[in-house]
């Protein structure tokens, strides 16, 4: 296969113009048949905006003989050739094991790793704790209109799909992917409903209106492939014999009227599931189990992670900051990346930036307050809003406690609710440095899902971090000129940036309790979507190679 890099070309540029470029890259003649080819990745290079441009890397699947005159016609051109990068499915288990995996959690970790067994025969059995994708839905917009009361088993964090569901649907991943997994990951996606380009696009997302309908295709997929899913069930103990894992206890959080075979009732909605394979994939918001789990246990540690608050600017100014252009027209809402070193020795920097997004309550607790950000998949909200973070640790959180992490989180959280009296607590930056309360908005107005109040966020931080955030933000003025304007939106609190807990698992990704796979981000080894949907992929490899292993009596 050949690899075309570096191909330049003006953002107002057709299927034609691609063409023809590579064409003249390998020198074809007009008359010459262009190889099929498809689109490996599309960034946009605005180093010398308002002249912008689209830059691709594009893969020929080209014939060993087409090849070889190509190599041999282009010298030092600079060209790749490489192999196929396709993920390959491992093959099927022969034999079945005795009791079903079980994937606690439906995140994308769960999913991804409940959708690798059952493409290997392994018909797994996902449990979770919230309810279906729809009726979740149903549940949180009635929450935000102020409807209905926050329901704490079916909200933005607990649900399929996971907290990503309601979120900007980011499919961007630092992790070295060796495996191939993050195209598989992508081409997944494409394949249960979302657009084409996010497999090639620098920056993909998928928004939370199409991750809905993916999430329930896949769900539909795992079932015809041979898994059970079963709703409003929460993982509330297990079972161990000689260090390993021989059975799970659930109980009810929605009344349940009808269970797969294996489950035995106790009485009081509470079941056992006699099983010797279960991966926790269950979120890092799943506080109540991290701490059955640490009663149980189940070894784990403190994890570093970063709290803060979101900020709203208009889009129309970060475009215009981005792109240098007054309307970007066809292109779309520009984002930003920004990360600086306080003088206190913090660091800050914007996490989970959302184009033409939203601000949404995101609380699982009640008398507790949490934000996010979301957007859908057009991106064409009127504000962009970002999480500005400062790093947390454990002399932040005055415990070397494996849970101390969490204990800090709730406390961020119980005041910033305090703080907003139940609603979303919002302020102006301007006033955020002055620590007072305007009750009016200036050239801004806030892009939220939830009800909000004008509240002094000042109060909700330390000195040292109230400190980081200001600092960093007037920093973060030098590189977007305008980015500390007084009129920009601040809200709080953003606290579930990542998990504060990693539960231990060794080179076989299994626990010291054996048969137990901590998976993804809330056991402490992703920290998005694909990350989170990757590492489910690698716990399922791994189940399926020691169900072979045990299978041929190694």
């Amino acid at each position: 296969m050949i690899r075309l890099e570096q191909l330049k070309l003006p953002v107002s540029h057709n299927m034609a113009d691609l063409e023809q470029k590579i064409r003249k890259k390998l020198k074809l003649a007009g008359a010459e048949e262009l190889p099929p080819f498809t689109i490996r990745r599309r960034s946009l290079d605005a180093r010398k905006k308002p002249e912008l441009f689209y830059v691709y890397t594009i893969d020929l699947q080209s014939k060993p003989a087409f090849e070889k005159r190509i190599r041999k016609a282009n010298r030092n051109a600079g060209f790749l050739f490489v192999e196929d990068e396709t993920y390959l499915v491992p093959d099927p288990v022969k034999n079945k094991p005795a009791t079903r995996p079980v994937v606690i959690g439906s995140g994308p970790a769960g999913l991804f790793c409940a959708y690798l067994l059952a493409l290997c025969h392994l018909d797994p059995l996902i449990v979770e704790r919230g309810e279906s994708v729809d009726r979740r839905s149903t549940r949180v917009d009635a929450f935000w209109a102020g409807e209905e009361k926050l329901h704490p088993e079916s909200n933005v964090q607990f649900g399929e799909g996971g907290a990503g569901t309601f979120s900007d649907g980011k499919l961007n991943t630092l992790v070295h992917d060796k495996g191939f997994r993050n195209r598989f990951v992508l081409d997944t996606f494409v394949r249960f409903g979302a657009k084409e380009e996010i497999a090639y696009v620098a920056k993909p997302h998928i928004g939370t209106d199409v991750l809905r309908n993916v999430i329930r295709n896949m769900r539909e997929e795992i079932i015809s492939l041979g898994g059970t899913f079963v709703f409003g069930m929460k993982c509330s103990g297990f079972a161990q014999k000689d260090n390993r894992l021989s059975g799970l206890t659930f109980t009810e959080t929605f009344p349940l009227t009808e269970l797969p075979d294996g489950f035995v009732s106790r009485g009081n909605g509470e079941y056992t599931y006699q099983c010797d394979t279960a991966v926790l994939s269950i979120g890092h918001s799943a506080r109540d189990t991290f701490e059955m789990l640490y009663r149980s246990g189940m070894q784990m540690e403190q994890k570093n992670f970063a709290v803060g608050l979101r900020m709203e600017h208009k889009q129309a100014f970060i475009d215009k900051a981005q792109y240098g252009l007054d309307a970007r027209g066809d292109l779309p809402a520009a984002d930003y990346k920004l990360t600086g070193k306080c003088s206190n020795g913090r660091s800050i920097y914007s996490f989970c930036m959302c184009p033409g997004g939203y601000v949404v309550n995101a609380s699982s607790e009640e008398g507790h307050l949490a934000v996010n950000g979301m957007s859908y998949s057009g991106r064409d909200g009127e504000n962009a809003n970002a999480a500005l973070i400062v790093s947390v640790n454990g002399s932040d959180f005055c415990s070397d406690h494996p849970l101390a992490g969490l204990s800090f989180v709730r406390k961020l959280e119980q005041k910033a609710y305090e703080l907003g009296k139940g609603a979303i607590p919002i302020q102006r930056y301007e006033d955020y440095k002055l620590g007072k309360i305007t009750d009016s908005f200036g050239s801004i107005r806030p892009s939220l899902c939830g009800k909000y109040a004008f509240a002094d966020l000042s109060e909700l931080f330390d000195e040292e971090i109230r400190d980081a955030l200001i600092e960093g933000i007037e920093g973060f003025d030098s590189q977007i000129r305008g980015f500390a304007d007084p009129d920009a939106l601040l809200s709080g609190v953003e606290s579930r940036t990542s998990s504060p807990v990693r539960i231990i698992r060794d080179e076989t990704l299994m626990s010291p309790i054996r048969g137990f796979y901590p998976c993804g981000e809330g056991a402490g080894y992703a920290g998005g979507i694909t990350s989170a949907a990757m590492d489910g992929m690698k716990v399922a490899e791994a189940i399926i190679e020691r169900m072979r292993n045990e299978e041929n009596g190694i």
